[in-house]
């Protein structure tokens, strides 16, 4: 995994600056290692997850 310094200046922070607050959140979400781990062991083949799984991790999806 690469490192970062978080005080950088580098282009990420511009863009995150740039970046609608869903897909902001959305980017912090899916690097949580424990989003990650239950994601893993919840979601089926299908993709569908629990309505417990969505209010645990503050999922809402537009149709």
């Amino acid at each position: 995994m690469a490192e970062f310094n978080w005080r950088s200046s580098d282009s990420f922070y511009n863009r995150a600056q740039e970046t609608e607050l869903a897909g902001f959140a959305w980017e912090c979400l899916r690097r949580n290692p424990g989003f990650q781990r239950e994601h893993r062991s919840a979601s089926p083949a299908d993709l569908t997850v629990s309505a417990e799984f969505r209010d645990r991790w503050g999922l809402a999806f537009r149709s």
